[in-house]
């Protein structure tokens, strides 16, 4: 059996964490002796929430859309600052959602046009392709990752532009009162559906806007599972949304609406009457349990997100000649640890070095969208590298997981880790 020889990490708290390599094997294929791993993230459903659930399925008999989700619904409002939310199946599918009821509400021609980062997720740009809408492209800030404002100007003078999906990546605020002064006609939504908790000046992202989404999957900053919301101010979109919700039947609209649409088609029962296109979008009792059980732990979990973000960027600050360090902390919710490093050798190296040693890495959210294969099949889309600091970030950036469970250990062997591949 080969030799092995201990190595002692002594961390700056004085703690100490003991690791075993066999002799003339190279760093990277060392055994740790104590169990360490960085997932994207941990197990963070409580035995409390568990039990409220497990409470729910002894008491009650209705499982599908119902009081609880409405409960829900309310103190979601209640916590965001708005008058009215949906709960829905997904965070993607309360971008559809969102975007349907835009298009019908402002009455958009097939064709119109939607401006939409180059750096987002696939499901903020596939409803505008499925609701016969035009994406418009706009590169990215490489400190904020929303919209890089001179290319967004650019954009505002070549295009008619109709409406602005703004995504808040990351926990990172977008400067969407910028980009108001830049497109001032147009109608602005928001995606947040990795930024709860986010702030501009002061008020919450998701309350900037026309209407925004949420995502409650596991991997963000509360979970149902699988859910998500759409909110806004306006009692039109609301209602709108809130039948497209459920195929587009008239009695899930607000009583007065309901009640103007059986005046108005008296021929048409009232129960299966349908006055819009629309989906099955609901989510069901249980999630929304889940959803309240999770959603009064929220804000704390998301100060310690922010801990761990400070800690993280004192980290990354002692190696300017490896990483790009202009992070933005005002307002930050922090999803994720994103490392963007100066070169892209350094970033494939650390990348697979981190994943040997059991930390899960992910790009930078899509990457540059015109490189993804669905969009390059598409006629008419502009070339990856007219993007420039999209196909920056994309070739230089990556991240990994934060979350509230996140231990002063797991940051003694981050620490570690990276110091250790930089040192060789």
């Amino acid at each position: 059996m080969m030799e092995s020889k201990k190595y002692i990490y002594e961390s700056p708290d004085g703690g100490k964490t003991i690791y075993r390599r066999e002799l003339n094997q190279p760093h990277s294929e060392r055994e740790l002796v104590e169990e360490f791993s960085w997932p994207l993230m941990k197990d963070c459903i409580t035995q409390s929430d568990k039990q409220a659930m497990i409470s729910f399925l002894k008491n009650n008999d209705r499982l599908t859309n119902g009081p609880k989700v409405k409960e829900f619904e309310e103190e979601w409002s209640n916590w965001l600052g708005c008058e009215y939310s949906l709960f829905v199946s997904s965070g993607s599918t309360a971008n559809l959602l969102l975007l349907a009821a835009i298009k019908e509400k402002y009455n958009l021609k097939d064709g119109d046009k939607v401006i939409v980062p180059a750096i987002t997720w696939v499901t903020n740009v596939s409803p505008v392709f499925q609701l016969g809408l035009k994406p418009i492209f706009c590169d990215v800030d490489k400190s904020t990752f929303s919209f890089d404002t001179e290319h967004l100007k650019r954009l505002s003078q070549e295009h008619d532009i109709k409406v602005v999906f703004v995504t808040h990546l990351f926990g990172i605020p977008a400067r969407i009162d910028e980009y108001k002064k830049i497109l001032p006609n147009s109608v602005f939504i928001e995606d947040v559906c990795e930024s709860h908790g986010a702030e501009l000046d002061g008020k919450k992202c998701g309350t900037l806007s026309e209407g925004s989404t949420f995502s409650s999957y596991f991997g963000h900053h509360m979970t149902t599972v699988e859910g998500g919301f759409v909110s806004t101010d306006d009692v039109e979109l609301y209602n709108l949304m809130k039948m497209k919700r459920s195929h587009g039947m008239a009695r899930e609209a607000l009583p007065e609406k309901f009640d103007s649409y059986k005046e108005q088609y008296s021929d048409i029962h009232p129960m299966f009457m349908f006055v819009t296109d629309g989906y099955n979008l609901r989510s069901q009792e249980i999630n929304a349990v889940l959803g309240l059980s999770q959603l009064k732990n929220l804000d704390k979990n998301n100060d310690k997100r922010r801990e761990n973000y400070d800690r993280f960027i004192k980290i990354i600050n002692k190696y300017p000649d490896y990483f790009v360090s202009d992070y933005i902390v005002d307002g930050n919710s922090s999803f994720c640890l994103q490392f963007i490093c100066k070169s892209k050798e350094f970033r494939t190296g650390l990348e697979k070095y981190l994943g040997l040693h059991k930390v899960e890495t992910r790009p930078l959210c899509s990457g540059n969208l015109l490189r993804q294969p669905f969009l390059q099949r598409i006629a008419g889309i502009p070339e990856p590298d007219e993007f420039t600091n999209a196909e920056y970030l994309h070739e230089h950036g990556f991240f990994i997981g934060n979350n509230h469970l996140i231990t002063d250990k797991d940051f003694v062997e981050l620490e570690r880790l990276i110091g250790e591949y930089i040192a060789g």
